[in-house]
């Protein structure tokens, strides 16, 4: 081989391995690129994901909204704002406050203690009735049953009087009523099925579409507020003409603290 085919041989090699070289430079840079815009997507979409995340749990929840709805009030309700729930004669003189919570366990003992005894004194004139519900067990065992239930008593109420007397005395029956830590009132199914124990809402579609529909949820949350605002702390409490009663264990008892409050 001549000296001059011999640098003609090196001169090529050269060439094609610069060439080779810019040839992976360039694979390089495209797949350095690459990955840039990979991470710069992945980071966009992280920051979108907890701008996300931010802004809806910054969103506030159905009860939240359903304070802010428009207020449809039951029938057989009192008042600007319909709170006033008052069942019983109009001649009566006196007025039992009663205030419970739909998920209390306590208050489902006085009803199903004293509750028919409550409902023959009303049912007799001896008193009327003024209800006071709360909604508070869902902030202390968490869920949403108290107001749920409590939204379905203004769908009650809304049918008549009775029906609600009924339907809350179904709610805490001993055979429906719930345990304090199982939710069961948050399932509108749940508060159909106790409805289909009482005869003016077993069927009832105009009850079954407000509890489905929510109509009276506002109602509810304002109720559940009127409570808060009331300086009661605990359910059941029970007052004559305001004046707080001790809750009696026994039918016999609730018909002794009744008959002295209303001789005071």
């Amino acid at each position: 081989m001549s000296a001059r085919n011999s640098q003609q041989n090196k001169a090529a090699a050269r060439e094609k391995l610069r060439i080779e070289r810019e040839k992976q430079a360039k694979k390089d840079k495209v797949r350095r690129q690459a990955l840039v815009a990979g991470g710069l997507v992945a980071l966009l979409a992280l920051a979108g994901g907890v701008g996300y995340l931010v802004v809806k749990g910054n969103e506030p929840g159905y009860w939240e909204k359903a304070a802010d709805a428009t207020l449809v009030k039951p029938k057989n309700t009192e008042g600007a704002d319909g709170l006033t729930v008052v069942v019983g004669k109009p001649e009566a003189k006196k007025t039992l406050e009663i205030y419970e919570d739909s998920r209390c366990p306590a208050c489902a003992a006085f009803e199903q203690s004293s509750g028919e005894q409550v409902k023959k004194d009303v049912d007799a004139g001896k008193y009327k009735l003024r209800y006071f519900g709360a909604t508070f067990i869902d902030n202390a065992a968490k869920g949403e049953g108290s107001k749920n239930a409590l939204s379905a008593l203004g769908a009650a109420l809304n049918v008549s009087p009775q029906a609600f007397l009924d339907y809350k005395a179904a709610l805490y029956s001993k055979d429906l009523h719930p345990d304090e830590s199982v939710d069961s009132f948050a399932k509108d199914d749940y508060l159909i099925k106790v409805a289909d124990t009482v005869p003016a809402l077993k069927g009832n579609a105009e009850f079954k579409k407000a509890v489905e529909d929510g109509t009276y949820d506002r109602w509810a949350m304002d109720m559940s507020k009127a409570f808060n605002k009331s300086g009661v702390t605990g359910t059941p409490t029970l007052k004559m003409d305001g004046k707080k009663i001790d809750t009696p264990a026994t039918p016999e008892a609730f018909t002794a603290a009744i008959d002295k409050a209303l001789a005071g």
